[in-house]
């Protein structure tokens, strides 16, 4: 076994092989069934992006013709989105990835490997998402853990090439889905897993959209375009640095990786600068500075997030500060938080809750941005949707509407709003902030929520402060920063390879 042109020993390719057959006897293995596909609409993602949702059809029996609606049915101009659910990161690239689409002329098709329940492909996902999301909960709960095991396997671990090896022949599990997608159809995947099972499945247009602005070998596809958002970045996945420790490698060929710019939204893109001049006019108004919390998950670090809702407090009383709070799709959250912040059940505070009701989140929203009702610019405003898609997707509407985002630095360290970063989980996504605050549209990590609350004091003393992040985000705008996804999307159809190395 080989990859980008490295001998992969034989131990560690004996290794990859049992692995496989540890999942064989766990899940099973449906590579010779044949599983019929058609498409569907979704109540979030079809109106403003035309995407079609990917599913089994299981009323379609083997020997019936009807297994041929899935082509009859398929749009003139189809790109497929391969993603997974593994917390918000890998969705919300797929959302700005189906944006971008759209804008260009296709319809997204979206093709979630984690939610098809019956096959051996989901089981694996699952099981592993389950294990990376304990060990996430974990690392903020015991120092000794993240410091002995989770950040050195996030950081090290997941860079080695042997790991790239063991996923590569555990996706030739994946491919079964696959068997009726035309092999020509564009594709781009925003996990590494659906890249891998689309390469071992035949599909010819792969475009394998690394998330992460620290390089490691998880995220290797042989065989399919890999983007990256970061010019550090590429030059650390061209050469394999660090992939086998020291040992100098044969590097990626040109031709297998391209420096694309950060994946965002198209709606997000355009409408950058009128987004930032109204922060400033907040700002220069005296209006309510706009903060939005992202917690998601399963309130990983929830007690980081309190403290620094605590902080604010006396500044939404005040009417000078407005709070947005998205606890994704857990509920319990939003109960986690007001044991720990009484004050959020307190009357004479105005606390609003958006659950469950994605007409009146997005009608929220877009009042938010547009400005047009007093109450979405002061206060406290919850949302909770158990809805994934709702879930996720209202984060991306109400940045636009926001002042300073406050973030671990996952994938919205990529974002075009200004944003304040709380401690990482996973010793990788440090480099997000890095980035972001070498760009001047983020604030340096706060590793403790002391340190996370005395930023937002000077922020709410200097709101000035904001406003010089918004003036980088436009410069970095007019030199195609924030690009990634329309050129992903070209790539992955053809069109236009994005090449400028």
């Amino acid at each position: 076994m080989e990859i980008f042109g490295n001998k992969i020993n034989e131990r560690i390719y004996n290794k990859a092989l049992r692995t496989q057959k540890k999942f064989i006897r766990k899940f099973g293995d449906d590579r010779n069934k044949e599983y019929h596909l058609e498409l569907k609409e979704n109540p979030v993602l079809t109106p403003p992006f035309n995407c079609k949702i990917i599913t089994t059809n299981p009323d379609c029996k083997n020997d019936d013709k009807e297994s041929d609606n899935f082509l009859n049915n398929l749009p003139k101009k189809p790109l497929i989105i391969g993603n997974i659910r593994m917390g918000f990161g890998h969705y919300r690239i797929s959302m700005a990835m189906a944006s971008a689409a759209k804008s260009l002329g296709y319809t997204p098709l979206w093709f979630d490997l984690n939610s098809f329940p019956e096959t051996t492909c989901t089981k694996i996902i699952s099981y592993q998402n389950n294990l990376y999301s304990t060990g996430s909960r974990l690392s903020q709960k015991s120092k000794l853990f993240n410091k002995l095991f989770w950040e050195p396997m996030n950081y090290e671990g997941f860079k080695k090439l042997s790991y790239n090896a063991g996923d590569q022949i555990t996706a030739e599990l994946m491919t079964p889905l696959f068997r009726e997608i035309p092999k020509e159809i564009p594709f781009i995947a925003t996990h590494v897993w659906p890249s891998q099972a689309a390469i071992h499945a035949g599909m010819k247009n792969v475009v394998n959209a690394i998330p992460d602005n620290w390089p490691m070998a998880l995220h290797l596809s042989e065989g399919a375009i890999h983007t990256i958002q970061t010019y550090n970045s590429y030059w650390g996945y061209r050469m394999l640095n660090g992939f086998d420790s020291e040992k100098i490698l044969n590097p990626m060929g040109r031709n297998d990786i391209v420096w694309t710019g950060h994946y965002i939204d198209h709606e997000i893109v355009e409408n950058i600068e009128a987004d930032c001049t109204n922060r400033i006019s907040r700002i220069k108004d005296g209006k309510p500075l706009r903060f939005l919390f992202t917690i998601g998950g399963a309130g990983a670090q929830g007690e980081f997030f309190a403290a620094i809702i605590k902080t604010l407090l006396p500044f939404v009383r005040t009417n000078k500060a407005c709070i947005y709070i998205n606890c994704g799709d857990y509920e319990n959250v939003w109960t986690m938080l007001q044991k720990m912040i009484p004050e959020l059940t307190d009357d004479s505070l105005s606390v609003v809750t958006h659950f469950n009701d994605w007409n009146k989140e997005l009608e929220f929203a877009n009042s938010a941005i547009e400005g047009l009702e007093t109450y979405s610019g002061s206060g406290i405003h919850a949302f909770c949707n158990k809805d994934i898609f709702g879930a996720v997707y209202i984060t991306n509407l109400l940045m636009r509407a926001c002042d300073v985002l406050i973030t671990k630095p996952s994938e919205l360290a990529f974002y075009p709003v200004p944003k304040l970063f709380i401690r990482r989980i996973g010793g990788h996504e440090m480099w997000g902030a890095i980035h972001s605050a070498e760009l001047g549209d983020g604030t340096q990590e706060c590793e403790t929520p002391e340190y996370a609350s005395a930023m937002i004091k000077m922020i709410m003393e200097q709101p000035e402060l904001i406003e010089g992040m918004c003036n980088n985000i436009i410069s970095q705008k007019k030199i195609g920063t924030y690009d990634g996804a329309y050129k992903a999307v070209k790539i992955a159809a053809g069109k236009n390879d994005g090449r400028i190395l």
